[in-house]
């Protein structure tokens, strides 16, 4: 049986889209499927303990610049620092990637949550644009009715429920990746999931 890894993670956080592409090498490298949930962290940060970035002291806020700096630069990743639609709403993007998910299957639903990532902090686009989101979607040649679906009332239902799920399995921040009963939290942490990874693999065989 494939391993199989719950990724919860938010459509506006510069950490999921600095972990996109190894997060998506880990899964190439041992065969995982994935669980894609683009879930309400407001929603998990209220029931949770946590704080949205302007409500943060400065000190943090201050803080987790230099850490994206640090990253953009380790990683050779293009980064906005700033990006002018950050936070962007997600009420439209993310039902988006769960009709993907849905239709089209988990590996569609992952390469468009990491294209608006992508488009948010390396191209200063906006995904809360439906112009955009269009645009993206003909990228990655995905049906241009999926647009329409997204607005269905039942994606939005199904991501709250998602969003409790995380929240019953212990998940609070984005982005998380959960192997088993273990959680592992941030894109600094993907070194850890790729060993659990090795070691999940050598006790299947």
């Amino acid at each position: 049986m494939p391993l199989r890894i719950a990724y919860y993670f938010s459509l506006n956080s510069p950490w999921t889209y600095l972990g996109a592409d190894r997060f998506t090498a880990l899964l190439a490298r041992y065969g995982a499927e994935v669980g894609v949930h683009p879930v309400d962290f407001g929603t998990i940060f209220a029931a949770t303990g946590g704080l949205p970035l302007a409500r943060r002291h400065p000190a943090r806020q201050a803080y987790r610049l230099q850490e994206l700096r640090r990253w953009r630069d380790a990683l050779g990743l293009p980064l906005l620092l700033s990006p002018r639609h950050f936070p962007a709403p997600e009420t439209l993007s993310a039902p988006l990637v769960l009709a993907v998910r849905e239709t089209e299957g988990a590996e569609a639903a992952l390469a468009l949550a990491h294209r608006i990532l992508t488009a948010l902090w390396a191209e200063d686009r906006d995904p809360a644009n439906p112009a955009t989101l269009a645009a993206l979607c003909r990228e990655l040649k995905l049906p241009a009715s999926l647009l329409e679906k997204a607005a269905d009332p039942l994606f939005s239902a199904l991501r709250a429920r998602e969003t409790e799920e995380a929240i019953a399995r212990g998940v609070f921040g984005a982005p998380s990746y959960v192997l088993g009963e273990e959680i592992f939290w941030g894109q600094d942490r993907l070194d850890f999931l790729a060993a659990a990874l090795e070691r999940a693999a050598a006790q299947s065989q």
